[in-house]
């Protein structure tokens, strides 16, 4: 089954809000799926190891000999920042400027700070899916799936968001990841960051 409201939901043109209410991490696990089953061609979505399990229900080593080629699932949420901090710190040295989008999808726990100092110095490479206490703006999301937020967040979503269990979307997740394992060959990414945390 295909996304019917994939021109009504794009990730990567919502501004950095916190997602909050029952239906936030549904949304969550809606914005993930979307990033890489229509925009996977050029961007790579970074889950750390302990939101893949709460939104897909993951387990500890899955996924882990695998190198899908639009997700990349580090350790942790520090091990997640020091990888987007470093491909971005390398693409500004190369003065690399069409690399593929980056989305972090996770809870910010303590790390906002340095979430929003990524966001801010390369607005239009990576962008953030976030859940927990963001101290940015935020989004609120009833279990209707209706959304209330700030004009400029609002705005980006539909007028009302599609429901999401865990088990649909790990079943959707591993669709996704088969299908561009048919397709793509996954890039290559630094050994160094990429597994660690």
């Amino acid at each position: 089954m295909r996304f019917t409201y994939r021109p009504a939901l794009n990730p990567f043109a919502t501004p950095p809000a916190g997602l909050t209410g029952p239906g936030a991490t549904s949304t969550a696990r809606v914005l993930a799926l979307t990033a890489l089953d229509v925009h996977g061609d050029n961007s790579l979505v970074v889950v750390p190891r302990p939101d893949a399990i709460t939104l897909f229900g993951l387990a500890e080593d899955e996924l882990l000999d695998d190198d899908p080629a639009g997700l990349f699932i580090p350790g942790n949420l520090d091990a997640a920042l020091a990888y987007l901090e470093t491909e971005l710190a390398i693409r500004e040295r190369s003065g690399v400027t069409e690399g593929r989008r980056l989305l972090l999808v996770a809870d910010c726990a303590q790390e906002a700070e340095r979430i929003m100092a990524l966001l801010t110095h390369h607005p239009d490479a990576v962008f953030a899916v976030l859940l927990g206490h963001w101290t940015g703006e935020q989004a609120v999301i009833d279990d209707e799936g209706l959304v209330e937020a700030p004009p400029a967040v609002a705005s980006n979503f539909p007028s009302r968001l599609p429901a999401m269990s865990r088990t649909e979307a790990r079943d959707r997740l591993l669709k996704v990841l088969a299908q561009q394992k048919d397709t793509q060959k996954p890039p290559t990414r630094r050994r160094s960051t990429s597994r660690r945390g």
